[in-house]
């Protein structure tokens, strides 16, 4: 495979799974009972993820890090026009582990987990609007 081909195909997997944490925190969010908790981890991961398929595609190594804040300064340096919503994403960060362990503080409230799902949406959407046809699902 060429070396496009295979960039275009780590960048879409990259996106490919992103995609599929935003649709784990809809169906959470949309249980009778939602998990809020557990899509605000989702919500990190999608916007994570899509951060990191930009950095893939532009061939910016980075290293295995939760830190969107750390993620995003490398996309900033490649496009500064993300740098607003990056800094918006960073709040995403400690969802990473705030909830996903015993003696976690409270579940946070459905509304504050939809706010999460908006902004991996937008970031999600941000950086796909930002490659080209061939390194999108």
């Amino acid at each position: 495979m060429p070396a496009d081909a295979e960039r275009a195909a780590e960048t879409r997997e990259w996106l490919v799974r992103a995609r599929q944490d935003l649709r784990a925190a809809d169906v959470l969010l949309g249980a009778p009972t939602p998990l809020a908790d557990v899509a605000m981890f989702h919500c990190q991961q999608a916007a994570e993820k899509a951060l990191k398929a930009f950095l893939a595609w532009h061939e910016v190594p980075f290293r295995k890090t939760h830190d969107i804040e750390e993620i995003g300064l490398s996309c900033r340096q490649r496009d500064e026009t993300l740098a607003a919503l990056v800094d918006r994403a960073i709040d995403l960060t400690p969802f990473a582990w705030r909830f996903r362990y015993p003696g976690s503080i409270d579940v946070p409230p459905p509304d504050e987990a939809r706010d999460a799902r908006a902004l991996a949406g937008a970031v999600y959407e941000a950086v796909a609007g930002r490659l080209p046809p061939e390194a999108r699902p």
